[in-house]
């Protein structure tokens, strides 16, 4: 198990440039399995998730060259499903979640698929009902195999319908999209999520040759089409590594830049920080942070708390939530912080409290966060990353604490974060990987 040992209370100086977006990547690469032709990506984030995903695509037999930093090219025209059938397969696809998003394209284009039962995060129940629901409305058969833990899918043909989702998933609704582009007649889904992410696949799609209109809202229409073409596609910045740094500058009183962040697609995310009480100064598609001695969050018009939650695009992406929480330990002022979606994702909390924060953990879903300021600093501690974001948000309280702290498993974090401690080191950083 790797780990980081961090030496708090060092500034950060300089410019950062985030990566590309993880979750827009693990849609885009599984939508090159809906065509025999060369498709062309670029951006595409060094991470482990990432990786493992291209890795199983090559072991199915598509073809994957890495010509250039970030830029990979695939072709689908030779896929083997009998792939599919073994163990191995298995056992890689159940350790990565995005793997759930090859469902889509291959009972879309070869009229079968499987998929045991996906892993990832360790944040709480991740409902598969909503990928499953929509593929079934567009004609596809599904059975469980208690045995093996692994879902077989069939449909000869897939055929468009109407449907109403009941949450707004976002790989839930990539999934059905890329199944629905090939499917026979107009397919409507509607409470779709309509993320920056799902724009940009439903864009590539498009390019390819599929027909979907509507995109950016929570209404979707898509008129299915035989067949699809290559197309060359450029990944958008990573908000939620954007959303990380500004939160690391402001717990480190740095004065940063962060370079190419896709500013118009940030969503509530800038203003949000704002709420807290920090700078966010926009420069063109670059975002500064200037040093902040202090930062105080503000209240609602009327006096009463703040309270910052997640919600469906264009609201706060959950992703954030645990950065948010971290930072505002060191704000003045106070704020609850309200995790709707996953019933987990706020427990690595009691390793802040350990580092001297004030929060109370009212329930699985929200903590109250009184913020003490420069009053008191954070200190140094041992802690295991639970989960990609409660990672980072422990790496950044480390950053800002004082004394030495360690991380332990922080394959959690290379997961959704390229080289961080390296790309943080060159700011400024102290951090050393063991």
């Amino acid at each position: 198990m790797s780990s980081f040992v961090i030496e708090g209370g060092y500034k950060l100086s300089g410019e950062i440039t985030p990566q590309g977006a993880k979750n827009e990547a693990l849609e885009v690469i599984c939508a090159v399995l809906l065509t025999a032709e060369k498709v062309t990506i670029h951006n595409i984030p060094d991470i482990l998730d990432v990786n493992n995903l291209i890795q199983l695509l090559r072991d199915m037999q598509v073809k994957v060259e890495h010509p250039g930093a970030g830029t990979y090219t695939f072709q689908a025209d030779a896929v083997d499903l009998d792939y599919l059938t073994t163990d191995e397969f298995l056992r890689k696809s159940t350790s990565l979640r995005g793997s759930i998003m090859i469902v889509g394209p291959l009972v879309a284009r070869f009229g079968k698929a499987m998929i045991p039962k996906p892993g990832g995060d360790k944040i709480g129940r991740r409902r598969l009902d909503t990928h499953f629901v929509g593929i079934q409305k567009l004609g596809a058969c599904f059975r469980y195999d208690t045995e093996r833990q692994l879902y077989e899918i069939e449909a000869r043909r897939l055929k468009g319908a109407y449907m109403l989702l009941d949450e707004a998933s976002v790989t839930g609704t990539a999934n059905i999209l890329m199944a629905a582009v090939l499917a026979e007649g107009t397919t409507t889904i509607y409470n779709a999520a309509c993320e920056p992410y799902l724009q940009q696949l439903s864009s590539m799609l498009n390019r390819m040759g599929a027909r979907i209109s509507g995109v950016g809202s929570n209404l979707l229409t898509i008129e299915g089409v035989d067949a699809l073409g290559g197309t060359e596609h450029t990944i958008l910045p990573d908000m939620i590594e954007v959303g990380s740094f500004i939160g690391m500058a402001a717990m480190t009183a740095s004065d940063i830049t962060i370079k190419n962040t896709g500013y118009d697609k940030l969503g509530i995310i800038p203003e949000s920080f704002r709420r807290l009480g920090i700078r966010v100064e926009q420069q063109g598609d670059d975002i500064h942070i200037p040093t902040h001695d202090t930062y105080e969050i503000e209240t609602f018009i009327d006096g009463s708390i703040m309270t910052i939650a997640d919600a469906p695009w264009p609201g706060l992406t959950p992703d954030l939530l645990s950065v948010f929480l971290v930072v505002a330990t060191q704000a003045v002022g106070s704020v609850l912080i309200h995790q709707k979606m996953f019933e987990s994702r706020l427990f690595f909390v009691d390793k802040l409290i350990d580092m001297g924060a004030q929060i109370i953990l009212c329930d699985p879903h929200r903590a109250t966060v009184i913020g003490l300021g420069n009053r008191f600093k954070l200190r140094g501690a041992t802690m295991v990353s639970p989960d990609i974001r409660a990672g980072i948000a422990l790496l950044i309280a480390a950053m800002s604490a004082e004394g030495t702290s360690r991380i332990h498993n922080i394959d959690q974090i290379d997961r959704g974060y390229q080289d961080i401690d390296k790309r943080l080191n060159s700011i400024g950083a102290r951090i050393t990987r063991l």
